[in-house]
């Protein structure tokens, strides 16, 4: 009697890991301002994808669109043409439910108000219990920094402290999505310096999406993993560079000498150069 043939074997193919959810979809996006002598051109034809967990840096010169494209997205402005989504829903529903968070470029902090009753002021809108708002607060202010600062008021506090502030008071709601317009741009290069520092920390711990407006190339490499590179108006993005790639994603300030970060910083500042040749 011959034995019997052994059963074909069968490869089974690795499953494939699920494509990152996708947070903020920009689709042809324009925005025209109509103003009383000529129309202003600030956004044209912008396209992006921002997946879950995604640090996004925008940067371009002054001018070029990069505030007036987050403020879009957070339905502080409407635009001419395009399709925004925030989480799946329209720009507009997001900020009803609360989805992002906001950061601005100056703290925006009640000088009356202690730290905590600060960054409590959006749970008080939302109508949460007294002893959750104050248990939320705590948790930002130490995820921040600012552990036994409750009871201080803003302006026993340094500029890059309010900051600080600020973003816990952001992400007190736990949103998916945090927007920050150039919060450290008027700070001394030695507290900008730590405030990345603690905040590629904090993006760590939280995986928050992050949208981060920025006039500094040395900020969005060291703080991305991606970098949108913009035209001077009508902003357009000329360019998007993967950091992920070539840095590792826990980073220290010594990572700014490696050949790595240097490359990357070149290829950012010859797209800024790149697109003041289609200036007018």
């Amino acid at each position: 009697m011959p034995a019997a043939q052994p059963a074909p074997l069968t490869l089974v193919p690795p499953a494939a890991e699920p494509a990152p959810r996708t947070i903020v979809d920009i689709r042809n996006l324009t925005l025209t301002y109509q103003a009383a002598d000529h129309p202003v051109y600030a956004l044209s034809d912008v396209s992006l994808s921002i997946a879950k967990g995604d640090f996004i840096s925008l940067i371009g010169p002054s001018g070029c669109g990069k505030t007036t494209l987050m403020r879009v997205v957070a339905d502080l402005e409407q635009p001419t043409s395009g399709e925004v989504t925030v989480n799946g829903m329209t720009p507009e529903q997001a900020r009803l439910k609360r989805a992002y968070g906001y950061v601005f470029q100056a703290p925006a902090l009640y000088p009356w108000r202690t730290v905590e009753r600060n960054v409590t002021l959006p749970l008080e809108i939302m109508g949460l219990p007294k002893a959750e708002r104050q248990q939320r607060a705590r948790e930002q202010l130490g995820l921040v920094g600012l552990s036994g600062f409750e009871r201080k008021f803003p302006w026993q506090l340094s500029g890059g402290m309010q900051q600080r502030v600020s973003i816990a008071r952001a992400l007190a709601f736990n949103p998916d999505l945090l927007l920050m317009d150039e919060p450290f741009g008027a700070l001394d290069e030695i507290t900008r310096d730590h405030l990345n520092l603690q905040l590629t920390r904090l993006w760590l711990s939280t995986r928050k999406t992050c949208i981060f407006v920025t006039h500094s190339i040395a900020e969005a490499v060291f703080l991305s993993t991606r970098i949108v590179v913009m035209s001077p108006r009508p902003g357009r993005i000329l360019d998007v560079i993967d950091c992920d790639g070539e840095l590792p994603r826990e980073r220290t300030l010594d990572i700014r000498e490696s050949p790595e970060f240097q490359r990357i910083a070149h290829r950012v500042r010859e797209g800024l150069m790149e697109g003041h040749s289609y200036d007018d």
